[in-house]
C-alpha cells in the first residue's frame, strides 16, 4: 500500500477504474475529478469526451457549464453583502426589491431563501419560454409569478431558479458602485481568488475551450437565450446574467473556490468571506425537515432520504444515515453544492479534503445523486 498526500493511492485507483466504467456503460461522456488533501494535490485525473459523439476530448482546461454550482458564487456575494453592512439574514426581501412585496412574501428574509424554506413554490421557470439570460427580465417574471404556496419557515424545498436569482438581484440593488451583477462577481470573487478561467457567461476568451452542455432530454424545461442559440442556448450566451446557473469555469478554478472555503474564507492572503461567516454557512439550520425537492424521488427508488441539512446556501452531509451526493463515509459536517446532473464541490472539514467533479452529459437527478455518492465513498474510504 502506497499514500499519496493523506490516500491510499491503490484504492483511489477504484475511482479511476469506477469512472471508466460508467463512460464506457454511457452513464455519461467525461469529465474531470479533482481531489486536495490538506492543501496538497492527491488526485486530478481527465476522462473521456465532451459529448456522445466522442469527437471532442475533455481537455484538462476545458471549460463546463457549472448549473447550480453557480449559486455557491451567490452564497459569497451575499455573505459579502452582510458583511459589509448592506443587509442582514433577516431583512425581508421586498425591503429590497419591493415590488416582492405583499402578503406572504413580506415575510420571506435572506435566510429563508438561503436556507430553500421561504415558501415559494419549486420552480424551474418563471414563465413558460421566457428568455432567461437577462436579471431584469427574469425578476420581473418571478415578481408576477413567484406567489407562496406557505408561510416562509415552514417547508424546505430546494429553488431551482427562484432564490438565488432574488439573491443575485438583491446583490445587485444593493451595490455601492451601482455595478451589474456580472462585474459584481468577477471584480469581487473571481478575480481576488484568482478564478481566471471562470465567468458568468461564457466569456468570449472562454468560449473556444467551453463544452456546450448535452441535456439528453434528461431536463424539464429549455433554457432560452437572447441570442437564440438552440433550446439551451442560454448556456452559450457571453453576458448572461443567471445568479443560480449561469456561470462556466475549470476545474482548477473551482478548486480554488473549494479551498477557500476550506480553509475558512481565504486563499493565498486574499480574504473573500469571514471564518465566522464560513462556519454560519455550513451549520445546518433547517433541522429535521426533509428537503422535499429530492426526498420523494429518493424514497421512490429504494432510498433512504435524509433531512434536507440545508445550511446558508449551502448543502451539509448531517449525521444521518441516507442517500447523500458527498458520500455516506463523508464527515457530518462535510458541505457544498451541485449542479444539474454533471457537477459537484465538496469539503470535508475533519479529514482536510476539497473535492471537485466536472462531468460532461447530464444524468437524471437520482442517477446523479447515486453516481456522486458512489465515487465520494470510494474517495472517502481511500482516506488514511
Amino acid at each position: 500500500m502506497t499514500a499519496h498526500s493523506g490516500f491510499d493511492s491503490k484504492a483511489l485507483d477504484h475511482l479511476t477504474a469506477a469512472v471508466e466504467r460508467d463512460i464506457a456503460a454511457g452513464l455519461y461522456f467525461g469529465g474531470i475529478i479533482s481531489i486536495r488533501r490538506g492543501g496538497e494535490q492527491a488526485y486530478h485525473k481527465v476522462f473521456g469526451h465532451s459529448s456522445e459523439a466522442a469527437d471532442r476530448a475533455v481537455q484538462n482546461n476545458s471549460v463546463f457549464s457549472l448549473f447550480s454550482v453557480t449559486k455557491a458564487f451567490t452564497n459569497i456575494l451575499v455573505f459579502q453583502a452582510i458583511e459589509r453592512g448592506l443587509i442582514t439574514l433577516t431583512s425581508p426581501v421586498a425591503s429590497v426589491i419591493p415590488e416582492f412585496g405583499g402578503g406572504l412574501r413580506e415575510r420571506i428574509t435572506v435566510f429563508h431563501l438561503l436556507t430553500h424554506s421561504a415558501g415559494l413554490p419549486s420552480m424551474f421557470e418563471a414563465r413558460p419560454g421566457m428568455y432567461i439570460d437577462r436579471l431584469d427580465e427574469t425578476i420581473e417574471a418571478i415578481c408576477k409569478a413567484a406567489l407562496p404556496i406557505e408561510a416562509a419557515g415552514n417547508r424546505v424545498d430546494y429553488a431551482p431558479l427562484f432564490n438565488h436569482a432574488l439573491l443575485g438581484e438583491m446583490v445587485r440593488r444593493l451595490d455601492p458602485k451601482k455595478r451589474a451583477y456580472r462585474d459584481i462577481m468577477r471584480e469581487d470573487l473571481f478575480e481576488p481568488l484568482g478564478m481566471i478561467d471562470t465567468s458568468m457567461g461564457v466569456r468570449r476568451d472562454l468560449k473556444e475551450r467551453h463544452l456546450i452542455p448535452e441535456f439528453r432530454g434528461n431536463y424539464p424545461i429549455k433554457h432560452l437565450g437572447h441570442s437564440d442559440l438552440g433550446p439551451n442556448g442560454a448556456f452559450e450566451e457571453e453576458h448572461a446574467e443567471m445568479p443560480w446557473v449561469g456561470c462556466v469555469s475549470t476545474a482548477h478554478d473551482m478548486m480554488r473556490f473549494a479551498e477557500m472555503l476550506r480553509l475558512g474564507g481565504t486563499l493565498d492572503g486574499a480574504r473573500l468571506i469571514s471564518s465566522a461567516m464560513v462556519k454560519c454557512a455550513r451549520t445546518i439550520w433547517t433541522g429535521d425537515k426533509p428537503n422535499e425537492f429530492y426526498a420523494n424521488a429518493i424514497r421512490a427508488v429504494g432510498g433512504i432520504a435524509p433531512p434536507g441539512n440545508l445550511g446558508l446556501g449551502f448543502s451539509i452531509r448531517g449525521p444521518q444515515m441516507g442517500t447523500s451526493m458527498f458520500g455516506t463515509l463523508a464527515s457530518a459536517s462535510t458541505f457544498g453544492a451541485h449542479g444539474a446532473g454533471t457537477t459537484i464541490f465538496w469539503v470535508d472539514p475533519e479529514r482536510d479534503i476539497s473535492f471537485v467533479g466536472l462531468m460532461t452529459g447530464l444524468m437524471k437527478t437520482i442517477d446523479n445523486i447515486y453516481r456522486w455518492q458512489r465515487l465520494s465513498d470510494i474517495v472517502l474510504a481511500a482516506s488514511l
